[in-house]
């Protein structure tokens, strides 16, 4: 059984800093995979060279749309960089985020419409965040029909009727530890609606533990085995089934081969 972390923070300080202790924790939990992804210049760089140093971590580069007032073009060229490295798999997150708004809304819609783009024209797979604005992502996304490799919708925490959308756009879509969450039950129904073939699998870390970790402040990708456990049963999927499609999938997304 191996699974792979399809989206993690491994840059973020809390992990950052026991990096040794987390992979060995993964690695006995059988996630031996790990994507960690940009979300600004600092974290774009620190992610290109985690990867970079260890063989089995992949990285993405990307500008969140809670830093999207940081967008330059000097970004883009170093994100374009970036993407010629061998490791480097994918642009994102980038999106939108209307709930906090830590960017002003106008300049989340450019950074997230440029940074499309961009993945258009490097034929690069997009990893995309959405909170409080399906809509308007969607919206945007649309513009792109045809244009873009690969998207996924990574943490869905939205309803069963909007992942139908995003599936009937051909996009993946990636659940976290919210899925085990007492109270999520519109995303576990939205769970039920997605194919085994377009269901991906991440812990979104340090953010999120899954039951039954909850009360570990820090999520870490050793904790992955239980979202995959939990959704194994919900689709009612053998668990090894479950995590050969996973990690199929995720390979599939990222254009990668483990």
């Amino acid at each position: 059984m191996k699974l792979m972390d399809s989206h993690c923070h491994l840059t973020f300080d809390d992990l950052y800093e026991n990096m040794d202790e987390v992979l060995e924790r993964s690695r006995a939990n059988g996630v031996d995979t790990w994507v960690t992804i940009g979300t600004n210049e600092l974290q774009s760089r620190k992610a290109v060279d985690l990867a970079h140093n260890n063989e089995k971590i992949y990285a993405t580069v990307g500008l969140h749309p809670h830093d999207a007032k940081d967008w330059s073009s000097t970004l883009m060229d170093q994100m374009k960089q970036w993407a010629s490295l061998e490791k480097v798999l994918a642009l994102g997150e980038m999106g939108l985020d209307f709930y906090y708004e830590f960017s002003p809304r106008v300049e989340q819609i450019l950074a997230f419409t440029e940074q499309l783009a961009l993945a258009s024209r490097l034929d690069m797979p997009v990893v995309v965040h959405t909170r409080d604005a399906f809509d308007e992502t969607m919206a945007i996304l649309k513009d792109f029909d045809g244009q873009l490799n690969n998207v996924v919708l990574h943490c869905f925490t939205g309803t069963a009727e909007q992942v139908k959308r995003a599936l009937d756009q051909g996009y993946f879509v990636s659940f976290s530890g919210v899925v085990t969450f007492k109270n999520a039950h519109s995303v576990r129904e939205a769970a039920l609606c997605v194919p085994m073939d377009r269901l991906l699998i991440e812990t979104d870390c340090p953010y999120l533990s899954p039951t039954p970790m909850r009360k570990q402040k820090v999520n870490e990708p050793a904790f992955l085995i239980h979202t995959a456990q939990f959704l194994s049963d919900l689709k009612q999927v053998d668990f090894s089934s479950f995590s050969m499609q996973t990690l199929q999938n995720s390979c599939e997304f990222y254009r990668l081969a483990v």
